[in-house]
């Protein structure tokens, strides 16, 4: 297994790309890789949540299906790692201690990126610690085509203007895949062939996921 803590590997900047992934699909693949690109980064965590504040841990799957799927899903990207930092860490997990735990291996100097969907960002402040997240690192805030962007813009401007915080916003047409619509293909019957890489459908159907 790769890993990420490997102070030999120390990058000067890093996107880290957050989610149940449950399952990962080629949306996140794209995501990241259009960030990546976008601005230059080294190199790309996926850091599969551990038990996050939001979600119900029944409607979660196990972190360790979770995380293999990412392995597998991202094994062919050199750019790319999985971390298990938050679903090690014990109790809830919290973006703050997952970014300040990444400056204490990487150092400070190290510019980190934290992916989110745009939606999350109109709740940023109901995050734990948020006005020192936002000092913390940047924020890519992504899209799918046709999302209204002229609200998010606006709350983009004031959060910028009233904190110290850098946030870009882009737009990625993959973001049109769901995990949650490919959980109900599978119980469904349906293919997923295409959403996701083919070693993660196998996981799927070896391990018997979302029936």
């Amino acid at each position: 297994m790769r890993t990420v803590f490997n102070e030999l590997n120390v990058s000067n900047s890093i996107a880290i790309m957050g989610g149940t992934f449950d399952p990962i699909h080629y949306g996140h693949l794209v995501t990241a890789e259009a960030v990546r690109h976008k601005y230059n980064i080294n190199q790309v965590i996926f850091m599969p949540t551990g038990h996050p504040p939001h979600k119900n841990n029944k409607e979660v799957s196990h972190s360790e299906h979770r995380y293999l799927m990412s392995v597998l899903a991202t094994a062919a990207n050199p750019y790319f790692n999985v971390s298990r930092m938050e679903i090690d860490r014990k109790g809830t997990t919290y973006t703050i201690d997952t970014i300040k735990g990444l400056k204490e291996v990487y150092g400070e100097k190290t510019e980190l990126y934290f992916i989110t969907g745009a939606d999350a960002l109109h709740y940023i402040f109901t995050w734990k610690d948020a006005e020192e997240l936002l000092r913390l690192c940047t924020f890519v805030a992504v899209t799918r085509p046709g999302y209204n962007k002229e609200k998010l813009v606006k709350e983009i401007e004031i959060i910028k203007k009233n904190y110290e915080s850098k946030i870009h916003f882009l737009e990625v047409p993959a973001l049109s895949i769901s995990s949650t619509d490919i959980r109900n293909r599978v119980r469904e019957g349906r293919p997923i062939k295409y959403l996701v890489p083919e070693s993660v459908e196998n996981y799927i159907y070896k391990f018997k996921l979302y029936i």
